[in-house]
């Protein structure tokens, strides 16, 4: 049986003809099968090696040297916390402690117990102007302080709206903002 679906499959194999050279596919048709798997197995890389018509080991030295690429299970929510220099001379070593602090995770690549955190520690990622800084879901958060680094995850377990979002249903225990009655138009008046 596959590790990923035909709809994956076909995408990926549709990658090459983007790229001057096929090999130019492999960290797009990477970030599908961990899109979809949450990250990358055995079988899912040996599938993207026969659908790109790759070697297996050049998949898989791609896909272990990017930090970006899981190799086994993360977290629904997975915070990569930049700890270089920049970041580490702002403060990234109160935000790791932080979060482990505030997710219930205990080292790298653990796995919180209700199975929605996940972290790793990153060497950069680009924008050491806003030190310290980690990218979650797909995002970057800058100026981080232990107290927003808190926030994220309060905002990811429901018990707060995330940050520019408005929650489909408030959390248990929040008191929903009162919505203005709509405007009658001048011909109901």
């Amino acid at each position: 049986m596959s590790a990923l679906s035909a709809h994956v499959l076909e995408e990926i194999k549709e990658l090459p003809a983007r790229f001057p050279q096929p090999r130019s596919a492999v960290m797009p048709a990477l970030d599908l099968a961990q899109e979809e798997l949450g990250h990358l197995t055995p079988e899912a890389m040996s599938e993207v090696a026969e659908a790109l018509e790759l070697d297996p080991g050049y998949v898989e030295g791609v896909a272990t040297f990017y930090s970006l690429f899981h190799l086994s299970p993360v977290g629904k929510h997975h915070f990569y916390i930049c700890t270089n220099l920049s970041c580490s001379i702002k403060g990234s070593g109160d935000i790791v402690e932080r979060f482990k602090q505030a997710a219930g995770v205990g080292e790298p690549d653990a796995v919180s117990a209700d199975g929605l955190f996940s972290y790793q520690e990153v060497e950069c990622l680009g924008a050491c102007e806003f030190a310290p800084m980690l990218r979650l879901d797909q995002r970057y958060h800058y100026d981080l302080t232990p107290e927003k680094v808190g926030a994220l995850v309060a905002e990811r377990r429901g018990l707060l709206p995330i940050h520019g979002e408005v929650p489909a249903k408030p959390a248990e225990g929040l008191v929903a903002k009162k919505t203005r009655a709509p405007r009658k138009k001048k011909a109901d008046a």
